[in-house]
């Protein structure tokens, strides 16, 4: 993700389908918070310390079909929503995130359900309880004006309403403004989109283009994630937009969604995706992805992009180094997702660290210099406000340290380590948890392992130590 405050570190740079849940995530799942007394209840939460109503305990979403209609001048909203989920234990209720759309219909099993709203939660009782290692259905019908959450930071994700359309974009929590879901990343699903608007507009999700058509003035477009996702890097942008489809000499499909008003500048960037992709693949291992591509709305009062999955979301036309800085997050943060938002350096150093590293190689500054340029910032400087391995806060996950301490921190290893050990670690990551989780104690024991060596002190001084660290 960029950021305001997160493009001003790259302007430094430049002046200087079904998934099974793996059973430690079903055991997390199932215990995450106490059940309340009223009998087997499935959590208000998985327990995240930022975000604690974010997820929800007993059960895991194996797959989302979404069917969507938006009337873009009305900004009115009607959504189906069918989650195919199986119970990590026994449940005689359980939570949906879900935030300001009216329901107007609920069953789980094609059997109607109780069902109330308790904030951003929507509490389900089935009518008959639900056992441990059950699959179940639930269909939840709704409809509304959409709009977007406020973060901690002051930021605003969600679904964000443009003059032709909605940018929609959810990390963190944004997911539930538009659909009911277990909206926290140790959940991860695939996923079906089916999105109606009026024949001039385009509705871009994620994932592969399976159709599109147009009958009375509206188009239907058909989406299909089947690669595991977190409900936060799920999209259903809708705008006026210049549509290329092409397939590259490796397959992957592409689509690549550009608003008029930002083609001109957007193009020389956007035409360079096929080649980034290659070059990260070169470095991190093979792309995860069935498909790519970008959506380049026009939303100036958003503020920044979203590695949505397979095709990020920005406001505006990208310069190069946002472009890597999200398609690196395919990696990082789309396939190996975090388990805990304390985390969040997992997925924005790395990504910033792939803008240094591809800044290095294609005739740029190399990596120490822009690491020695923001090592000479003072103490006092914001970059030095909080380790990026623990932000402290919701509101600071998007902050200065995350990205550029977090990049640093990379750099320290890999002038510790050695370039052939460094770029080991980070191959061997992407793989051993493609399309899973990761935590920063097993990147650390990863790094320990294939670099050989003790790297404790560099870790507790470069991602838990306060002020600035020592040179490494």
């Amino acid at each position: 993700m960029t950021h305001p405050r997160r493009r001003a570190t790259t302007l430094l740079r430049r002046e200087t389908v079904a998934v099974t849940v793996p059973v430690a995530l079903a055991a997390l799942l199932a215990a995450a918070g106490p059940a309340t007394a009223a009998g087997p209840a499935g959590t208000a939460g998985v327990g995240d310390p930022y975000f604690p109503l974010a997820g929800n305990g007993g059960y895991h979403v194996t797959h989302y079909d979404l069917t969507l209609r938006y009337d873009p001048d009305s900004r009115h909203l009607d959504g189906t929503a069918v989650l195919t989920a199986r119970a990590t234990r026994r449940l005689t209720r359980f939570d949906l995130d879900f935030q300001g759309l009216k329901v107007t219909g609920l069953t789980v099993d094609h059997v109607k359900a109780a069902h109330r709203r308790d904030g951003q939660e929507l509490v389900v009782t089935p009518r008959r309880a639900l056992r441990k290692g059950e699959r179940f259905q639930v269909t939840v019908a709704y409809n509304g004006t959409p709009g977007p959450v406020t973060d901690p930071d002051g930021s605003l994700d969600g679904w964000i309403p443009t003059d032709d359309g909605a940018f929609v974009a959810g990390e963190p929590q944004g997911a539930m403004t538009w659909f009911p879901a277990n909206n926290h990343p140790l959940d991860k699903s695939s996923y079906d989109f089916t999105i109606t608007v009026p024949e001039d507009r385009a509705a871009v999700a994620n994932g592969v283009l399976l159709g599109r058509r147009t009958t009375h003035g509206r188009t239907t477009f058909r989406w299909r994630q089947s690669e595991p996702m977190a409900a936060y890097l799920a999209t259903a942008t809708v705008g006026k937009f210049q549509v290329k489809q092409y397939t590259t000499r490796d397959g992957l499909k592409v689509y690549d969604a550009v608003d008029p008003r930002e083609a001109a500048a957007a193009a020389p960037v956007v035409k360079q995706l096929p080649s980034v992709l290659e070059w990260e693949s070169a470095l991190f291992g093979p792309y995860p992805f069935r498909a790519a591509g970008s959506v380049v709305d026009h939303a100036p009062d958003v503020g920044y992009a979203l590695e949505t999955q397979s095709r990020p979301v920005y406001d505006r036309a990208p310069d190069l180094s946002t472009l890597v800085h999200e398609s690196a997050h395919q990696w990082f943060g789309d396939s190996v997702s975090l388990t805990s938002w304390k985390d969040i350096w997992l997925n924005e150093g790395f990504a910033t660290y792939a803008e240094w590293l591809y800044a290095e190689q294609h005739g740029g500054s190399t990596a120490q210099k822009t690491f020695d340029a923001l090592y000479a910032r003072p103490a006092t400087d914001g970059l030095w406000a909080f380790p990026p391995g623990d932000p402290g806060s919701g509101a600071n996950i998007f902050d200065t340290p995350v990205y550029a301490r977090g990049a640093m921190t990379l750099h320290a290893l890999r002038t510790t380590v050695g370039d052939r050990a460094f770029f080991r670690v980070l191959r061997a990551w992407a793989a051993a948890h493609r399309y899973g989780h990761g935590t920063t104690a097993q990147f650390e024991r990863l790094a320990e392992r294939e670099s050989g060596q003790d790297l404790g002190a560099l870790f507790r001084s470069w991602l838990y130590g306060r002020g600035k660290p020592a040179r490494p």
